[in-house]
């Protein structure tokens, strides 16, 4: 699994995690951080930027995440008032650390990211955009590609920065099948246009699938939990 990142990090600190809630980016980049953490190799700071929802938001397992030895970062919002978290710009272009950034992937998000564009735009960077097989803003080419062109427009983030993520979840009762087909089904309606970097899995489901997947393959453990949803 190391080598798996230790491929994504190369000559990258940078990774910012976009997608229209529901995608399960808030759930990845928790994640990724926690395999960045466990590369050790250099502090790894965790933003917070979602201000679209007041679920399902990394805030809320703000604790969890810095008992792994990732520094967290966010700003308290008054209901969904836009908001700056300092230290971004800083962060961004220092070498010596990995930066994770959880944005909201809608208007207000992209805003807030295209605040930081000239440090995105950069070779060190990587914008991760999050495909969910069941969610219907991924359901066809069309809708991907107005909702990441919009996102893309507000934010002044270049295409070239961009890469795919395929995330086939379908709620926490996801089986083995609904995975296998939503990738499938992703990976033939993205793949003929842009490669899909990785895909993700529950980590329950990793064992399962892991020779059925072409390509690198995330288990993905579910932090973001509630008891209305267990």
């Amino acid at each position: 699994m190391n080598s798996m990142y230790k491929e994504f990090t190369m000559n990258r600190s940078n990774f910012i995690f976009v997608g229209e809630a529901g995608s399960g980016k808030s759930e990845i980049a928790i994640n990724f951080a926690k395999y960045l953490v466990d590369l050790k190799e250099k502090p790894v700071h965790f933003f917070d930027m979602d201000m679209t929802k007041p679920l399902f938001r990394s805030r809320d397992v703000q604790s969890e995440i810095e008992n792994m030895g990732i520094v967290f970062h966010h700003q308290e919002q008054f209901f969904d008032a836009p908001t700056l978290i300092g230290g971004v710009n800083r962060l961004l272009k220092d070498e010596n650390c990995y930066v994770v950034m959880d944005v909201g992937g809608n208007d207000i998000g992209a805003r807030a990211l295209g605040g930081f564009a000239p440090k995105v735009n950069q070779e060190n960077t990587v914008v991760y955009y999050v495909l969910n097989a069941y969610r219907p803003w991924s359901a066809n080419v069309n809708h991907i590609d107005g909702t990441l062109s919009s996102i893309l427009k507000i934010s002044h983030i270049q295409l070239d920065r961009v890469r795919m993520i395929s995330n086939p979840n379908n709620g926490i009762s996801t089986t083995v099948q609904e995975v296998l087909e939503g990738n499938s089904k992703m990976t033939e309606m993205i793949g003929p246009l842009m490669a899909i970097e990785f895909t993700c899995v529950n980590d329950t489901l990793y064992d399962a699938v892991k020779e059925r997947i072409d390509g690198p393959l995330l288990p993905i453990h579910l932090y973001l939990t509630y008891p209305w949803n267990q």
